[in-house]
């Protein structure tokens, strides 16, 4: 039995759906580490409160133009032509997709 079939069993014998498994995110630590990255670096240029500064601000309001997979390939790839450096060798797809959620929910901490 391959390891996914035998985490997929261990965790449908926990009562944890596939799904649920597959799109849980990053874990409590490395969610805490996106989120210092965020500040410390993102907030180098998008403002140290996420209101804007050499880059836009990263607030819900103004990200509401964006749908979820610019936000997402923004965070990846960067915007050529601009400071806006790519993140894709810090972040995985999936680390980008929980962080442009809490991008939209609104980061305070």
């Amino acid at each position: 039995m391959n390891l996914f079939r035998l985490t997929m069993l261990a965790a449908f014998a926990l009562g944890i759906s596939a799904v649920a498994c597959a799109n849980a995110g990053p874990g409590s630590q490395r969610q805490a580490e996106i989120l210092y990255l965020l500040h410390h670096d993102c907030g180098s240029c998008h403002g140290m409160r996420l209101e804007g500064g050499l880059g836009p601000p990263l607030t819900p309001s103004a990200l509401s133009r964006l749908n979820n997979e610019q936000i997402i390939a923004t965070i990846l790839h960067g915007r050529p032509g601009t400071p806006m450096p790519p993140w894709r060798p810090f972040l995985s797809p999936e680390e980008a997709r929980w962080l442009a959620a809490k991008l939209r929910q609104g980061v305070t901490q």
